[in-house]
């Protein structure tokens, strides 16, 4: 099925728009591992509108994140056009991208996100009224609906269709579920049939396998991936291997991951004013790229310590140089958990 821009890859493979993760150095990393399309993390059509520094900062991309989406938030048609219009005028992304999925209660509490999944004709409206700003593609992502009562992602994505979408993604849980349970997808492969536009299929992918399970079940026309890429990047290039019907490449051995995880925070270090913020932010990113490891959990004790990027070079070099030590602690496993939600700002 046709996509509204440029993009090579039969079966689009895309990094999710994520708070906090989906930042501009991590976008640059997942294209340089396989990626096809990255979208930023949401932001307030206010803020954009108001020309806010900070949401502005996290507007800008590089020609090395392209094809990328920038997806807006809100429950004001209005306001929505005017973050459009912006965007589209100052940035040219390849897509403007809006979000009726967010789950988040200071985003839900002012309607935006998945909140605008209790009002249909709102979500309508600011559709219609983001295409009306833009000659660029509109794309949305939803969720099922706002709880099981109103559990209708058929109703709700045919009427984003007729709004004008021209890529819809379907997280298939409910509002009210959050992260919760499982995600059906079986909601996804219904969506794909009925809708004339493509569908990316989103949720409960943690490994390649599970990325081509979900399309073989559903069909869908493109994966977006949320929280299966958190310290393994290298995911999207393991399921081009299997879309193409090659052995899956192996994660990377620890020298490797590290390195990944240093070319990482060099890019952050680039990217962002503040360093030691960076780098105590960045925690979150170190302890996911140490899951899996032997003694993991001393590592990331140390990791989360870390004000510096100096000091997670040195920690990686000690890990590397005293192996053996590490090994005896224990903690090695098998593929990463993404659902994962151990919190390294804790320790800040």
């Amino acid at each position: 099925m046709r996509f509204p821009f440029a993009v090579d890859a039969a079966t689009p493979l895309y990094l999710a728009p994520m708070a906090g993760v989906s930042e501009s150095p991590f976008r640059q990393l997942c294209h340089e591992h396989g990626a096809d399309v990255v979208v930023t993390e949401f932001l307030s059509a206010e803020g954009i509108r108001r020309e806010n520094e900070a949401t502005l900062h996290k507007l800008a991309f590089g020609p090395g994140e392209r094809p990328i989406g920038v997806q807006i938030f809100g429950a004001e048609p209005d306001a929505m056009a005017d973050a459009a219009r912006f965007v589209s005028d100052v940035f040219q992304p390849e897509f403007i991208d809006i979000n009726f999925g967010c789950p988040v209660k200071k985003v839900v509490r002012r309607n935006g996100g998945s909140g605008c999944l209790r009002d249909l004709d709102l979500v309508e409206r600011v559709i219609r009224a983001v295409s009306a700003a833009t000659t660029l593609p509109v794309t949305c992502k939803i969720r099922s609906g706002w709880n099981e009562e109103m559990r209708d992602p058929v109703t709700i994505a045919l009427r984003c269709q007729d709004a004008g979408a021209r890529v819809l993604a379907l997280h298939p849980r409910t509002r009210t579920q959050m992260y919760s349970g499982s995600a059906r997808w079986e909601e996804i492969a219904a969506v794909v049939e009925a809708l004339d536009i493509p569908v990316l299929g989103n949720g409960d992918i943690k490994t390649a396998e599970d990325a081509i399970r979900m399309h073989e079940q559903t069909r869908c026309a493109g994966i977006m991936i949320a929280r299966g890429s958190y310290g393994q990047p290298w995911i999207f290039n393991q399921v081009k291997d299997l879309l193409a019907g090659r052995p899956k490449r192996p994660a990377p051995p620890v020298e490797e991951r590290f390195a990944v995880a240093l070319d990482h925070a060099r890019l952050v270090m680039a990217y962002e004013t503040d360093p030691r913020g960076a780098a105590i932010e960045f925690r979150k990113h170190l302890g996911w790229y140490s899951r899996g490891l032997h003694g993991s959990a001393d590592l990331r004790k140390r990791l989360y310590a870390v004000t510096s990027f100096g000091e997670v070079e040195g920690i990686f070099a000690d890990y590397l140089a005293n192996a053996e030590k590490y090994r005896d602690l224990g903690d090695a496993g098998g593929e990463l958990d993404a659902d994962d939600a151990s919190d390294p700002k804790a320790a800040a």
